[in-house]
């Protein structure tokens, strides 16, 4: 037996599966495609997280893609964070092309086409399934995290939730919960102080502040209702496959803040929903965080710590994580280290940093016989990657310098017409695009402050017209303190109404 053959044995016997899988292509050897020596990943093992990791160009999407189709055609429910747009394509079958027959025949897989169910959803003015969730759902705990809050200002938020639900006042967007922030320190001073304890204006007007960081990212649209439910992303077609949810995120890739925002939220709400799954046998959702290091790019050590809580507890739920990104450092250790699954494409050794990086990914790979493994992240063509993953029984694979099998969907975007299609026919787009504003602590605390005004001005009877007289009435207008606040509080809103127009 030659060292080939032995090499195609070592693939084989590391990669037999005895449950369902995805076949990622073929194993090469020297360089040449070891025909028939397949990389499967079972399904099994799939909510155990991952990586897509390579330089641009190397064919990180084109992976996202495979992994996307397949998980569908066996009736997973996928999510994508498609932020550059590359990923509607997946709705519509490949036209074909003779260096992807070429590939697959050496691979030795068939090819077939196929477009996907895709369902469009946004988090801004895109079209799209509007995806929304309330300031109530986030709670006191992760808004605070999400603002980057200090421990004193992190109670403030606790008693702003808790003065809400006594008074049954709901918090539905930003509108509402900067009312009640301002309410705590002016009109209901008081109120707060003899039932809650006093609260400092210094550290309302610094979460006020953070708030409005938030809103110019474009929070202001994510807050609200009709809340989605994240159940709806695991709608299965007629045929038995599962629907593949692509959020448009084209124009919020400069806005972190709103991205990790609704990361974060939608994290936990899956968690929350999502019951413990134990050993079911496939995941019930995959989720895919591409361009994945605008997720921690800014985010603060408690946002970490929460991130990487989630990702160690929510595989139980049946969810698996997939991060996309360029460099396989933009993601925390703490996290690479939750992560089963690692396909990593060609880096480039540019400079002393890059071969550094290269030598630090290097290690994080298993041993094996047949690679050199810094050689190989370097020499890895466009639709090549080593691939280490879990069997059935949680030992990783063995290391494979793979072929990829191409998408089985159009490898480019789709046109507008064919975006507005799939919309014009979601089922979901009825359901969650009509905006709701109903009554809720900004309206209420608003008649709250009209009547306390009214009473104000009924208890004061007016007296015998004179001069002097009307000089302390006026005097002791402008004294009021209740009007004092109403004007104040009034300037202040149209001063951050300015502010924001201008911001936009």
């Amino acid at each position: 037996m030659d060292s080939k053959e032995q090499f195609f044995a070592h693939i084989e016997e590391g990669y037999t599966t005895k449950g369902d899988f995805i076949t990622m292509g073929a194993a090469m050897y020297k360089g040449e495609t070891v025909t028939n020596a397949f990389v499967k990943i079972p399904l099994k093992t799939l909510n155990r997280h991952g990586l897509i990791a390579g330089a641009t160009g190397t064919g990180k999407t084109k992976t996202l893609q495979v992994l996307a189709e397949n998980l569908s055609e066996k009736g997973i429910p996928v999510l994508c964070m498609d932020l550059k747009g590359d990923l509607s394509g997946l709705a519509q079958p490949s036209p074909g092309h003779a260096k992807i027959d070429e590939r697959h025949a050496k691979i030795g897989l068939p090819f077939t086409a196929s477009g996907f169910p895709v369902e469009i959803l946004s988090l801004s003015q895109q079209g799209g399934v509007k995806l929304r969730a309330t300031v109530s759902e986030f709670g006191p705990v992760l808004l605070s995290r999400i603002l980057d809050l200090s421990v004193t200002q992190e109670g403030i938020v606790a008693v702003i939730f808790k003065y809400c639900d006594d008074n049954h006042y709901p918090l539905l967007d930003l509108k509402d919960f900067k009312k009640v922030l301002q309410y705590a320190t002016n009109e209901g001073k008081k109120e707060f102080a003899d039932s809650y304890g006093r609260i400092s204006t210094s550290s309302t007007g610094a979460i006020l502040r953070k708030v409005i960081e938030l809103e110019q990212q474009g929070a202001d649209l994510f807050f609200g209702e009709k809340s989605f439910d994240v159940n709806d992303l695991t709608r299965i077609d007629d045929q038995g496959r599962g629907y593949i949810n692509i959020i448009r995120l084209t124009d919020i890739q400069d806005r972190p803040k709103l991205f990790s925002t609704f990361m974060l939220s939608l994290l936990a709400e899956i968690y929350d929903t999502f019951p413990e799954q134990g050993d079911s046998g496939k995941p019930e959702l995959v989720l895919f965080i591409d361009e994945a290091h605008l997720l921690f790019k800014e985010a603060s050590k408690a946002l970490l710590n929460q991130i990487e809580s989630i990702v160690k507890l929510i595989r139980s739920k049946g969810i698996g994580l997939y991060f996309v990104t360029q460099n396989p450092t933009d993601v925390p250790d703490e996290v690479l280290a939750q992560l089963g699954l690692k396909i990593q494409h060609a880096l480039r050794a540019f400079t002393a940093k890059d071969r550094k990086a290269i030598k630090l990914t290097a290690e994080n790979y298993p041993l094996s016989p047949y690679y050199d493994t810094k050689e190989v992240l370097t020499s890895l063509g466009i639709g090549e990657a080593l691939i280490s993953a879990l069997d059935e029984k949680g030992r990783p694979t063995p290391l494979a310098a793979t072929m990829l099998r191409a998408p089985m969907s159009r490898m480019d975007v789709l046109t507008e017409r064919e975006i507005q299609a799939l919309i014009d026919n979601s089922k979901l787009v009825n359901k969650y695009n009509e905006t709701i504003d109903r009554e809720s602590a900004y309206e209420l605390l608003n008649a709250k402050i009209d009547r306390a005004e009214k009473l104000a001005e009924k208890e004061d009877t007016p007296l015998p017209k004179s001069p002097t007289r009307t000089r302390s009435r006026r005097a002791s207008t402008r004294q009021n303190p209740i009007i004092k606040v109403l004007t104040s509080a009034t300037f202040i809103r149209g001063v951050l109404g300015v502010l924001k127009k201008a911001m936009r």
